[in-house]
């Protein structure tokens, strides 16, 4: 049988000390990360867990482009068709690009489209709600600067006028026929290709809309329309027609040179 010298207990009983301790440090120092992560984006969304460095660029403002806080609204230009022609150009188009890709074919999107007048209102109670906290207290002076151009602010009165309201959840999971869960790969990205496809859509069909991302707001929304948890908000889409005075800011794109490379194969 081994025995134990004094000296090995020692040594031991000292390992096991020093290993509890690193152990107790490393919980302490992981919830330490996380609260400075907490500190240092007070906006990240719940929902999405999406961080913008937004505090660096308050710390570094003299090395960041100041935006342009005044731009030109002009009229918004809008083709309406007439309800038959619009059924026929969705039908077509939905031939022509079938659905949206999905990484391993997870499909892992759901759509809530929402009508009810009630409910369109408790939607908006909820975010005005929120974003009021938005803008004059998580998203910083530099980013609500940068928002002027848009002339938005955390009223949201479309969401009451607009006939339909479309809210984008993405499932962080699935379920399997016997209850397990299933992985639902990309699954961000795959809504999001999604969410380009509809948006060309409604475009296509003569309606109008604008992407939201209401920040913060996922948690409630979600349990306002009855959705479960593994179901993430990424994005509320108001659908409708323009008001006739509707303007839009003058924006410019950027040169095809400044988003696209070209890489030819060399020749001898």
């Amino acid at each position: 049988m081994f025995l134990l010298t004094p000296v090995l207990v020692a040594l031991v009983s000292i390992l096991m000390v020093w290993i509890f301790k690193n152990s107790d440090g490393g919980t302490e120092r992981r919830k330490g990360e996380a609260r400075a992560q907490a500190e240092a984006c007070p906006w990240v969304d719940e929902d999405l867990k999406d961080c913008t460095d937004v505090h660096q660029v308050e710390e570094d403002a003299n090395g960041w482009q100041e935006s342009e806080e005044d731009v030109e609204h002009i009229p918004f230009s809008h083709t309406r068709y007439p309800e038959r022609e619009m059924v026929r150009r969705s039908q077509e188009y939905y031939e022509l690009l079938r659905t949206a890709p999905s990484g391993a074919h997870t499909e892992p999107w759901t759509f809530v489209v929402v009508k009810d007048p009630d409910t369109k209102h408790q939607i908006r109670e909820i975010i005005e709600e929120e974003e009021e906290i938005n803008y004059l207290k998580r998203m910083g002076p530099r980013w609500v600067t940068d928002l002027r151009k848009f002339r938005t602010n955390w009223i949201k009165e479309y969401l009451d006028t607009a006939p339909v309201l479309i809210l984008v959840f993405k499932q962080v999971h699935g379920f399997a026929a016997n209850g397990k869960k299933k992985i639902h790969y990309y699954n961000e990205i795959s809504v999001s290709i999604a969410c380009g496809i509809l948006l060309a859509a409604l475009q296509n069909a003569g309606l109008v809309t604008v992407t939201t991302t209401p920040l913060n707001c996922g948690s409630r929304l979600r349990v306002l329309l009855g959705r479960p948890a593994n179901e993430k908000l990424l994005m509320l889409l108001p659908v409708g027609y323009p008001s006739e005075d509707a303007t839009v800011p003058d924006l410019t794109r950027k040169p095809l040179d400044q988003i696209m490379l070209f890489y030819f194969l060399k020749t001898s």
